[in-house]
């Protein structure tokens, strides 16, 4: 049966940091409002089944409600049977339980974090990530038709090289030991105490590394981005030192602001190449922009770049792809 998993981070795009920025606010309306316009737009091309994660909002039982009242359901929408914890630990365990009934693809609503704590779980069914969040590097703004659409193609066709990609991740090391990795950036800090995760101030970062980095971009890998650029598809990613070195930047570190940053020149960073540092101080490393792990003062740790991410879909490729199968045909 042709199914696919929708997790839907209802905390994400409501962080402290619309506190001192101009981010966009997603409430839980709109959230499942475009999960509606997602199953709409995947049933109709053969997707059958649709399992939803629990939140304390209960977005899954409200949508299947609206669709049902409107006579637009055709699909079977289940709601995951478990009591949300309204964490992270959600969105994991929802990603296992998913890889357990054995989804076609996983639809993650949110932001860079979420999806990153979807890719820990290592699903071997594709992500799509959509921006619902407040650093959007990995997910994409898309329209939830054209989301369902895409899925609906992977649902039909499975993992295809047209449309399927290996990601890339930043694996960190602590004394030589993989203690956690993140999907976009990896950032060094002076901030000893995790608190609400979010870094404030770009003058907390002591060093970044970057997977992908572009001036498109908003968030950490910007400051990389706007003097260097890595891709997707690019075997590389890049390092670079703030708060020494001569290179001055504006970036669009947070929505709405251009922010000035002072760092040396970026270094290029070849896939499976270790970087090694020892920080003299304690402090924390920020992953895909949220702190998580803290560090001792003279504490060795590794970052290292490698395509061992979760595998993700390109949406117009997809749908270019069920072009040329001619699956949006119609046959009365």
């Amino acid at each position: 049966m042709k199914s696919i998993g929708i997790i839907a981070n209802p905390n994400s795009g409501k962080d402290v940091r619309r506190l001192y920025s101009y981010a966009l606010t997603i409430g839980n309306n709109e959230k499942a409002n475009l999960i509606e316009r997602i199953i709409l737009g995947a049933q109709d091309l053969g997707v059958e089944e649709v399992f939803i994660m629990p939140d304390h909002y209960n977005m899954g039982n409200s949508i299947r409600a609206t669709l049902n009242d409107n006579g637009d359901l055709k699909a079977t929408i289940n709601v995951l049977d478990f009591r949300p914890s309204g964490n992270g630990e959600d969105t994991i365990l929802a990603a296992k339980i998913f890889e357990e009934i054995g989804v076609d693809c996983i639809i993650v609503l949110g932001g860079d974090g979420t999806s990153r704590l979807v890719g820990s779980t290592k699903p071997s069914a594709p992500i799509i990530a959509v921006s619902t969040g407040t650093n959007n590097v990995y997910p994409s703004f898309y329209e939830g038709t054209i989301v369902g659409m895409a899925a609906a193609v992977v649902c039909a066709y499975g993992l295809k090289d047209e449309y399927i990609r290996r990601d890339k991740i930043i694996e960190v090391y602590k004394n030589g030991e993989v203690v956690d990795y993140a999907l976009i950036d990896a950032a060094i800090t002076n901030q000893l105490f995790i608190g609400n995760r979010a870094i404030e101030k770009i003058d907390d970062i002591d060093e970044l590394i970057v997977s992908r980095s572009h001036p498109a971009s908003i968030g950490f890998s910007s400051t990389i981005g706007v003097q260097a650029i890595s891709t997707i598809s690019d075997d590389f990613g890049y390092r670079a030192k703030f708060k020494q070195g001569n290179v001055l930047t504006l970036a669009p570190f947070t929505p709405g602001k251009m922010t000035r940053v002072k760092m040396e020149e970026p270094v290029k960073m070849p896939l499976n190449q270790m970087y090694v540092c020892k920080p003299q101080m304690q402090g924390s490393i920020a992953l895909d922009g949220e702190r998580a792990l803290k560090f001792n003062r003279n504490e060795v740790v590794g970052l290292v770049i490698r395509r061992k991410g979760p595998l993700s879909v390109n949406v117009e490729a997809a749908l270019e792809y069920g072009v040329g199968k001619q699956l949006f045909r119609y046959n009365g």
